[in-house]
């Protein structure tokens, strides 16, 4: 059984996983309290998913995917010139920020219509709502305008940094400051964690939670961070993981 995919916090959080048999991916659910009793195997590309959720197998060695099984999302680079043959995003858009404890703001874009989901699917502390426009072509026009006073880009490593933190409400509020805020939100992914993660590769514990693709697991004393992109095209073997692992303070 190997891990070709996840679904972030937002999307009912779970890994996808398949026997490579050419049937549909499987599901497992990352709702918290779940237990998972998995090692890591070996890794090799994750292959692909289709629209109907079928998955396709490869052998190839490069992980987690290989050079055909790469595939680039033209519409992240877009600043407003579209770069595919043709324009197609003509629903409405809504530019955002988001803030990434502690100090972390992002501009972003998403279609109106996901806008929560997609914050929750990035694992933002908070959102606010400043335009919405008719297309995704003026969107990305905003978004880059305004990438250049904030990014436009968040990392894992910075979000997982940033787990057992709060907001600076002080820096939040004065990006927001220069905006006309049509709506904001406040998430809370139910960690409650008073320090942060270790951070490891593992499959094995009990979910704490999910935050973005960030995977939070309770295994002994210690809690567990896991990028759930760096589960992507290991095999999954029954049983827990036996490797030694780095522990908190305070499991000693």
């Amino acid at each position: 059984m190997q891990v070709v995919g996840y679904d972030p916090s937002g999307r009912g959080s779970a890994l996808l996983v398949s026997d490579g048999d050419g049937s549909e991916a499987r599901r497992i659910s990352l709702e918290p309290g779940t237990d998972l009793g998995f090692g890591l195997g070996d890794r090799r590309c994750a292959g692909s998913i289709d629209r109907e959720g079928v998955h396709y197998a490869c052998d190839r060695p490069e992980t987690p995917y290989c050079e055909f099984h790469t595939t680039s999302w033209v519409c992240a680079r877009c600043t407003g010139t579209c770069l595919k043959d043709e324009m197609d995003c003509y629903d409405p858009h809504a530019v955002y920020l988001a803030a990434f404890a502690p100090r972390t703001v992002k501009v972003g874009v998403t279609r109106a219509e996901r806008l929560e989901t997609r914050l929750r699917e990035q694992g933002a502390d908070r959102g606010a709502h400043i335009h919405t426009v008719s297309n995704g072509r003026i969107a990305r026009e905003l978004e880059a305008g305004i990438a250049e006073e904030l990014t436009d880009r968040v990392r894992v490593p910075t979000k997982r940094a940033g787990l057992a933190a709060n907001v600076d409400a002080d820096r939040w509020e004065g990006a927001l400051a220069e905006f006309d805020v049509i709506d904001r939100y406040a998430f809370d992914y139910g960690l409650d964690l008073p320090v942060r993660p270790v951070v490891e590769t593992i499959a094995s514990g009990t979910v704490r939670g999910v935050k973005g693709r960030l995977l939070v697991l309770d295994r002994g004393a210690t809690t567990y961070a896991v990028d759930m992109r760096d589960l992507v095209g290991y095999e999954l073997e029954e049983g827990a993981d036996e490797r030694r692992l780095q522990s908190s303070l305070g499991s000693f």
